[in-house]
This record gives structure tokens, C-alpha cells and sequence, in this order.
């Protein structure tokens, strides 16, 4: 596992060069490139990937800018999406901080300039990928009203099915566009692209899993959703486990979602290379490196 590793490791790191470049190069606006300093980069690197599984190391330098364009869009709505969640949620740390320094109303209207400025990239990559680009802001935003929806509601049955709701929606329907995108910058089409966006919805599923377990190893359980999901997570194996042991519950349900992204990653449909391998190995390792700082692996 650690030669594996190693091996999605560098190719992060090198592919995250390229792309620190081409943000450099794409965006000028001060206020947006402020907002796009920093984070994992995450969904645009696994557009990468997903791009040189499909391209078979065959593309060649235009091509592959241009799939770099692509990620930086994918940058672009994930960075307007944290803005929401941090004036939603009143966060105050980490990126994007725009609100606290511009004040709502204009960090709002700043969101609508990171949109605009994704979608005339989008454009440039012609009219399929303009429409993923909208459809993937809609799920996002049918995910944050979920949530808004969820907040003002207390029972209990309509909880469950609700945050279900919300994680698939939000957080994972990035994850499966970024490897659908990266999918269809290499001229696939029919059901791979298929194939591609259930494998980045799996990792996106196991992610929110992670972040959550994260808060709740914290000790951040205050919001609503997390408790019920741990409610939830409880009544499903509860034959298998000892009352109040979430840390299991949660782990257990993170492998899942990881083994069927894994799984995924073996299609028949994916033409064999390296970077074929590296898809399988790239679920495991960004769940373990998310859950590193509170010590856990999976």
C-alpha cells in the first residue's frame, strides 16, 4: 500500500504544479484569486486523473491545457459553493474569508462573478459540458435549500431521509462531475461517463463520511444532520456492533463507499494503463489522508 501510495502521491503533486499554473494564468480577478489560494484540490485533481485514464497518456500538450481549463472550472464552483456554506453556517475559519473582509452582500455578489467567469470557460468546451456545469451548480444548490429545509424541521423520520438527501446532492455531485468531466474532456461518451460520475460519487459519499467522523471525533456534534446520520448509521448495524461505538459505524460505512468506488474503477468499459491502477488507488488514499489528523485510517 505505501509503494501505491507513493505512486498517487506524485501524481497529485505534479498535476497540482500544472494546475496551481493554469489558475494563475486563467484568473485575473483579485478577489476570486484570493478565494482559489489554498485548499487540496481534491475534485480538480481527480478530473485529472480521470482525464489521463480516458486519454491513455495519448493527448498532447493543447489537449492537455485544455483539460487543466477544465479543472480550474471545476475550482471555480467548488470555491463559490464554500462561500455559501460559510455564510449559511457563519463560519469564520479557513477559506474562502471574503464575507468577513467584503461583508455578505458583496461576497453574494462575488459568487455570481466565480460562476459566470466557470461558465464562460465551460462554454469554451462546448455545449455538453456548459449543460454538466449547470446541472452540477443545480444539485449543489438543491443540496444547500435540503439542508436550509432540514434545519426548521425536528422529526424524526423526515430527518433520516433528508440528510440522505443532502450528502448525495451536495458534497458528492462535484466529486462525480469532476471525473465525469475529466471523462468526457477525453472524447468519451455513452456508458463510461456513466461509470466515471458513479465512481466520483462513491469517493464523494466516503469524503462527507470522513469529514463527519472527523467532527465527531472533535467533538462537534451540534449540527443536526450529523446526529441523525449517526442515528441512522446505528439502526443499520446494529446486530454487528455494541450500542454507542460510532467510530466502527462510521469506518464501516466509509469502507463501503470506498470498495465500490474501487470497484468501479475496474470497469471493462476504463482502457488498461497506469493510470487506470491509479484509480484504484486513489480512494483509499484520499479518505486516509483525510482522516490522518485524527489518526485514523481505513
Amino acid at each position: 500500500m505505501k509503494e501505491k501510495s507513493q505512486d498517487i502521491d506524485n501524481f497529485f503533486q505534479t498535476t497540482r504544479t500544472d494546475l496551481e499554473k493554469m489558475i494563475m494564468s486563467t484568473i485575473s480577478d483579485k478577489n476570486i484569486s484570493s478565494l482559489l489560494t489554498g485548499g487540496k484540490r481534491l475534485r480538480p485533481l481527480l478530473s485529472q486523473l480521470t482525464f489521463k485514464a480516458c486519454s491513455q497518456v495519448k493527448e498532447n500538450s493543447t489537449k492537455y491545457q485544455k483539460s487543466l481549463e477544465v479543472a480550474v472550472c471545476i475550482e471555480l464552483i467548488h470555491t463559490a459553493s464554500l462561500v455559501h456554506d460559510y455564510i449559511i453556517d457563519k463560519r469564520k475559519k479557513r477559506r474562502p474569508s471574503f464575507q468577513i473582509k467584503g461583508g455578505i452582500d458583496a461576497a453574494i455578489l462575488l459568487v455570481h462573478k466565480i460562476l459566470a467567469v466557470g461558465f464562460g470557460i465551460a462554454l469554451r468546451h462546448g455545449a455538453e459540458f456548459a449543460k454538466l456545469y449547470v446541472d452540477t451548480w443545480d444539485e449543489i444548490l438543491t443540496g444547500e435549500l435540503k439542508k436550509l429545509e432540514t434545519n426548521k424541521k425536528t422529526t424524526k423520520k423526515s430527518f433520516s431521509e433528508r440528510y440522505s438527501n443532502i450528502i448525495d446532492h451536495r458534497l458528492p455531485a462535484l466529486f462525480s462531475s469532476s471525473c465525469k468531466a475529466g471523462a468526457m474532456e477525453a472524447d468519451m461518451s455513452g456508458e463510461i461517463l456513466n461509470v466515471f460520475a458513479e465512481y466520483g460519487r462513491e469517493i464523494g459519499l466516503a469524503h462527507q463520511l470522513a469529514i463527519d467522523l472527523a467532527d465527531f471525533k472533535k467533538g462537534k456534534i451540534k449540527n443536526k444532520q450529523l446526529k441523525i446520520l449517526i442515528d441512522a448509521l446505528k439502526n443499520k448495524y446494529k446486530k454487528y456492533l455494541k450500542e454507542g461505538d460510532v467510530k466502527k459505524l462510521f469506518i464501516r460505512e466509509i469502507k463501503k463507499h470506498v470498495k465500490n468506488a474501487e470497484v468501479l474503477s475496474k470497469h471493462q468499459k476504463i482502457p488498461s494503463s497506469p493510470y487506470k491502477n491509479l484509480l484504484g488507488d486513489a480512494p483509499i488514499y484520499i479518505i486516509n489522508e483525510r482522516l490522518k489528523p485524527i489518526k485514523i485510517s481505513v
